[in-house]
């Protein structure tokens, strides 16, 4: 958190230095922060920072990839005469194990179009997820674990 506060002081350094406050301005200043603190990471000790951050951005384009998925795949089975949507309740097994991390992984898919996070059993252990489409729940619990899960614990952890 000390590195992350760091870089956002380096980019609003930029912004001053410069003048000019755009979000490209801002996300170049971040950027050059970002470099400038990974150079200087002997000096910073211990950070898991430099290895979050890039993976946090990445799972950012991903989870918007998927959103922009699912919303095609919902608006299809909408403006479509056939109906293709198999309605039903898949529990997930969880490997995350703190409040945060099922909290986190329980949002991420009820804000994709399509599923919705219901409730976690009383071990915490399940997650049961209404989806839209669910020909197959083993896919349905496969995708969870592997576009959701894995990303929010790599995260997380």
């Amino acid at each position: 958190m000390k590195v992350l506060l760091l870089n956002l002081t380096l980019m609003a350094l930029w912004v001053a230095s410069t003048g000019e406050f755009t979000y490209a301005n801002s996300a170049l200043g971040f950027l050059v922060g970002f470099i400038v603190l990974w150079w200087l990471q002997p000096l910073l000790g211990s950070t898991a920072y430099f290895r979050k951050l890039p993976l946090a951005v990445w799972f950012s384009l991903l989870f918007l990839w998927e959103v922009l998925k699912s919303n095609l795949r919902v608006a299809w089975d909408v403006i479509t005469p056939r109906k293709f949507r198999q309605p039903g309740i898949v529990a997930v097994p969880l490997d995350a194990e703190t409040d945060l991390e099922i909290a986190v992984l329980a949002n991420l898919i009820t804000l994709t179009p399509g599923s919705l996070s219901i409730d976690v059993s009383e071990d915490r252990r399940t997650l049961y997820v209404h989806a839209m489409f669910v020909s197959d729940p083993d896919q349905v619990r496969r995708e969870i674990k592997r576009r959701f899960e894995r990303w929010t614990l790599a995260m997380l952890r």
